[in-house]
């Protein structure tokens, strides 16, 4: 969620990514609450990280402790940002329950980056 939110916030000529340390697959339910609020990525994909190993990568934004803690080492010029966010995932119960879960991180998520985020790019 967090590739196609900030994709839709930051227009500023950033190559954005998104990379997991287990990928696996796009969630259902990560697409439907993004599709809300005009967003789509249907056609996205689940990467590893390892994909981008020897790229020149500006930033490495965290999302959830799992991810930084596992985090591969960057060279010193990557700015490495964390902010965590609880995993929608790990949401039990029906899918109205789930999709609420997704919502809930997607708005933290869109204004974290809108409020926090991109202003530090915006300043470069």
């Amino acid at each position: 969620m967090a590739e196609g939110l900030l994709k839709h916030i930051c227009t500023r000529g950033y190559e954005i990514f998104s990379a997991g340390t287990k990928p696996s697959s796009v969630r259902p339910e990560a697409i439907q609450v993004l599709s809300e609020v005009g967003i789509d990525i249907s056609g996205n994909r689940s990467k590893s990280i390892e994909e981008f190993s020897g790229r020149e990568i500006d930033y490495v934004l965290t999302v959830c402790d799992n991810a930084q803690e596992n985090c591969p080492y960057f060279p010193s010029r990557t700015k490495t940002i964390h902010r965590a966010f609880e995993d929608p995932a790990s949401a039990i119960g029906d899918e109205e329950t789930r999709l609420a879960a997704f919502r809930k991180v997607r708005d933290q998520i869109g204004h974290y980056l809108r409020e926090e985020f991109a202003p530090i790019l915006e300043a470069e």
